[in-house]
C-alpha cells in the first residue's frame, strides 16, 4: 500500500516561450513537466495531485507577477501548515548586469530593451523565499541554460553568439555563492543550481535535460540504500552531483557541475521512494531499470503533447497522461 506525501507544497516553473523569442527555452517546460509528473505519481513520489499542494507556472503563466504570486501562495501554505516541505523548481534563463552586478530571473514577460527593470531581480526573489516560514525548504535553480539548449554545440555557440552582441551588458551565468547564501539564509534551507560560474546547462535529449533526468532518479531512490523509503535532500545533491558532470563529459565532453548549499544539521525528506515501499533488497540497481524506462515514458508523451498540458499517471501500462489544472 502506498503512503502520501500529505505536507508537500511544490511550485514548479519552466518559463518556456519568451515574449522575446530569441530567449525561449521549451525544454525547460518539458523539465517542469517530468518532474510534475514525477511527483504526483502515487507509486514515485507520492505528493497529492492537487492545486492546493502544487502549482506549475509554464510559458505564459510564468510571469514576474506569477512566480512573486505562487511565492507568496507557498508563505501562506508553510503558514497554515506547521509541518509544510517546500520545494521550488525554477528553469530559465539567469542573467548579471555586467554595470550593478546585479542578478536577474528571466521570466516570460521580459522586455529586451528594459532588461533591468522588468526581469525578477535576485532581490525580489530572495525576499519572497524570506517569508516562507518553513524549516523544510528546497531551491533548485536551473539558469545557466545553453542558448535554447541546443543538443549541438555549434548550434548553441551561434545563439550564444547573437544574444551575447544583443545583451552585451549582460553575462549569463549561474547564481554566485554569495547569491546562493543569501538564498539559503535560514533555518533547513537548501540551494541547488544545475551548473557553476558560466558553465551551462545542457539537454540529455530533444525530451529532457541532464540536471533533470538525474535529478528524476534521484527522486525514486538513485542516491538511497536498500530499504530507504524516503529521498532526502541530502540523497538527491550525493547522486545528482556525479551524475550530472559524468553524463556531461560523456555527451559534450564538457563540464557542468551542480551546485549545493544547505544547512549541515538541516536535511530534511523531500518526497517518497516508490510511493513510501521503498527500495528492493538490491536498492537502486533492483529498480534502475524499471526508473529508466520511467523517465523515457515521462519524455516521450510530454514531447508528443502541447505544452500547456501535463500528465496525470495512472496504472495502466504503468502511464496514462491527461491534462492537470493549471493556476490561473
Amino acid at each position: 500500500m502506498t503512503e502520501k506525501f500529505i505536507h508537500g507544497y511544490a511550485l514548479l516553473i519552466g518559463v518556456g516561450k519568451s515574449a522575446y523569442s530569441k530567449l525561449s527555452l521549451p525544454v525547460t517546460v518539458k523539465d517542469t513537466q517530468a518532474i510534475y509528473a514525477a511527483l504526483i505519481n502515487p507509486e514515485l513520489c507520492a505528493y497529492l495531485d492537487d492545486k492546493d499542494h502544487i502549482q506549475v507556472l509554464n510559458d505564459e503563466n510564468a510571469t514576474k507577477a506569477g512566480i512573486l504570486d505562487g511565492l507568496n501562495w507557498l508563505k501562506e501554505k508553510a503558514e497554515s501548515d506547521p509541518n509544510a516541505t517546500v520545494f521550488i523548481y525554477y528553469s530559465g534563463h539567469g542573467w548579471i548586469d555586467k554595470n550593478t552586478n546585479r542578478y536577474y530571473l528571466l521570466q516570460h514577460d521580459i522586455k529586451p530593451t528594459k532588461i533591468s527593470g522588468s526581469a525578477l531581480s535576485a532581490e525580489d526573489f530572495t525576499e519572497a523565499l524570506r517569508q516562507i516560514q518553513s524549516e523544510r525548504l528546497l531551491v533548485v535553480i536551473d539558469s545557466c541554460h545553453a542558448a535554447g539548449m541546443a543538443t549541438s554545440k555549434d548550434a548553441d555557440l551561434e545563439l550564444n553568439k547573437e544574444l551575447d552582441e544583443e545583451f552585451d551588458d549582460f553575462l549569463r551565468v549561474a547564481p554566485s555563492k554569495g547569491l546562493i547564501d543569501e538564498l539559503k539564509k535560514g533555518k533547513g534551507r537548501a540551494v541547488f543550481t544545475s551548473s557553476e560560474g558560466e558553465q551551462k546547462s545542457w539537454v540529455k535529449d530533444a525530451t529532457i535535460s541532464i540536471y533533470t533526468y538525474h535529478f528524476l532518479e534521484a527522486l525514486q531512490g538513485a542516491g538511497n540504500k536498500p530499504g530507504d523509503t524516503e529521498v532526502t535532500v541530502s540523497n538527491i545533491m550525493n547522486y545528482v552531483s556525479k551524475a550530472v558532470p559524468e553524463t556531461a563529459h560523456q555527451l559534450y565532453n564538457i563540464a557542468q557541475i551542480p551546485c549545493f548549499n544547505m544547512d549541515t544539521k538541516g536535511d530534511f525528506t523531500i518526497a517518497k521512494i516508490l510511493g513510501g515501499k521503498g527500495l528492493p533488497d538490491k536498492g537502486w540497481e533492483g529498480v534502475k531499470s524499471e526508473a529508466t524506462q520511467t523517465i523515457y515514458k515521462i519524455g516521450q508523451i510530454i514531447g508528443k503533447q502541447q505544452a500547456e498540458n501535463i500528465l496525470n499517471i495512472e496504472k495502466a501500462d504503468n502511464f496514462h497522461f491527461g491534462d492537470v489544472i493549471h493556476k490561473s
